[in-house]
């Protein structure tokens, strides 16, 4: 009775909760693999076809952020965007906004291979972003379906296409053995997501753009100028830095090892930032609703990320041997870092999601700025003085500093106090303490210091931890309550 409760009928609750199980299931199969293929890749390709990607996507991304105008979320966030009209504008937006993208790319591509010292970089980058202009083609109808909340449909889109593409991939390493595999693997992902889109969510654009309709859109965009370059500058800056700083292999080795806290990351990211957004605009009125799902939601992934930073900690070296190789062990120190900047990632993406909804992402603004200010004056020292690991500890620095000004304005927007994070932060480490715990049992037992076993002694205690936190959300089931 109480799954049914849960699950079944029409209330906010309920959609809320099918939504995560369908994209759940979606986005752990899409990482899952992900997580493979990266362990199959590892053993074909050469480091250097990881560092050359890396540059590649971090220089698509980085231009691609400089346009950015928020589309999706725009139709979401607008109570019209179900309209013909509205959905029309939004494609032609984004549409035309990936192929102003991609020509740009195709002609700075030489002067970024030159940058780099690496000639090969102007066809990769040509050839990579086409998947930008497939990806700005996806048919609009899969955002309204985003917005009415069938998730089922859009996690049929996204990580189907997702699926396929590391499918792709990896048959393509096994015949190609260089970072073609990945570039073209890249285009792939993107095709698939278009064709399924079409597919799933029939829409044909019209050439009659409704300019009241696209007007109305771009200024809900006009919050989002500027916040995306700045966002990239965040994620992408270490990259660019330790590309001129460290050889081409050491670069290959902390990509894939920061990947590890990455895609976990990515997976939970991901997740709550497609279901929470159509259902905070549902309640974007009523602030006290909002600010108790904000909390609820930021309480659950406390208890969800910490225990995985303590197993970042004690296993990372292990579990990077065991994934990858033992050359890789060398980027355990960036890991545990990404994986603090991963959990404070989360937390601050919950107040962001609250703005979004309430149609304001400019109060997003001051954060952005400030964690590009702040790893553009860190990254190049701490890099320098600390090599790899340094360009992670900029991260860590710049989000919190980015969070502890989106907590301050989340005080005005809806309310939220810091003491109330305070009690989550507690409640997540109460949980982590098993993983502390197996982790040090674990340590003095010497005949378990082989990576395997120490990998699954550390697995073991986050299980355990996850099932404290489930003891705890049944005790107290207001967690789960007010969604109605």
């Amino acid at each position: 009775l109480g799954m049914q409760s849960l699950l079944g009928g029409d209330r906010l609750r309920a959609r809320v909760f099918r939504g995560g199980a369908w994209l759940g299931i979606g986005s752990a199969s899409e990482q899952s693999l992900r997580f493979v293929r990266n362990m199959v890749l590892a053993r074909l390709l050469a480091p250097s076809a990881f560092e050359t990607m890396a540059l590649v996507m971090s220089a698509a991304s980085l231009l691609q952020a400089f346009t950015e105008i928020g589309v999706r979320e725009a139709l979401i966030q607008n109570p019209k965007g179900r309209e013909p009209e509205y959905v029309n504008a939004a494609w032609w937006m984004a549409f035309g906004r990936s192929v102003f993208i991609y020509l740009i790319l195709f002609v700075l591509a030489p002067w970024v291979a030159k940058f780099y010292g690496n000639a090969d970089l102007t066809p990769l980058l040509r050839v990579a972003t086409i998947g930008l202009v497939l990806e700005g083609a996806i048919s609009t109808k899969a955002y309204v379906a985003m917005k009415d909340m069938r998730f089922s449909r859009w996690a049929a889109i996204t990580h189907g296409g997702g699926i396929l593409g590391v499918a792709t991939t990896v048959i393509l390493g096994f015949l190609f053995r260089d970072v073609w595999a990945l570039v073209i693997g890249t285009c792939a992902e993107s095709a698939a997501r278009c064709i399924l889109s079409f597919i799933i969510c029939p829409y044909l654009p019209s050439f009659n753009v409704d300019r009241a309709a696209f007007k109305q859109l771009l200024q809900f965009s006009k919050g989002l100028f500027g916040l995306a370059p700045l966002v990239i500058i965040y994620m992408r800056l270490d990259i660019f830095v330790l590309g001129k700083l460290i050889p081409t292999a050491a670069l290959g080795y902390y990509s894939l090892g920061i990947s590890v806290a990455q895609v976990p990351a990515v997976f939970i990211s991901n997740l709550l930032g497609q279901i929470f957004m159509p259902a905070l605009s549902h309640v974007q009125d009523d602030k006290a609703r909002v600010r108790r799902i904000v909390l609820q939601v930021t309480g659950l992934v406390m208890c969800l990320a910490m225990p995985g930073v303590v197993f970042a900690y004690f296993c990372g070296r292990s579990l990077l041997t065991l994934i990858y190789g033992h050359q890789y062990a060398v980027a355990a120190v960036p890991l545990v870092i990404a994986a603090c900047c991963a959990l404070i990632a989360f937390v601050n993406n919950q107040i962001t999601t609250a703005f979004y909804a309430a149609g304001t992402p400019q109060l997003h603004r001051l954060c952005v700025v400030m964690m590009a200010v702040v790893m553009m004056i860190l990254t190049y020292p701490l890099a320098r003085w600390l090599g790899p690991a340094g360009g992670q500890l900029a991260s860590l620095v710049s989000i919190t500093v980015g969070f502890l000004i989106q907590l301050n304005r989340a005080r005005h927007l809806i309310g939220i106090k810091v003491s109330q994070y305070r009690k989550l932060l507690l409640q997540g480490l109460a949980v982590s303490t098993v993983v502390v715990a197996t982790c040090l049992i674990a340590q003095t037992l010497t005949v378990l210091t082989r990576p395997v076993f120490t990998v699954a002694l550390g697995l073991l205690g986050c299980i355990v931890a996850y099932g404290v936190a489930a003891w705890m959300l049944i005790r107290n089931p207001r967690v789960a309550q007010d969604y109605t």
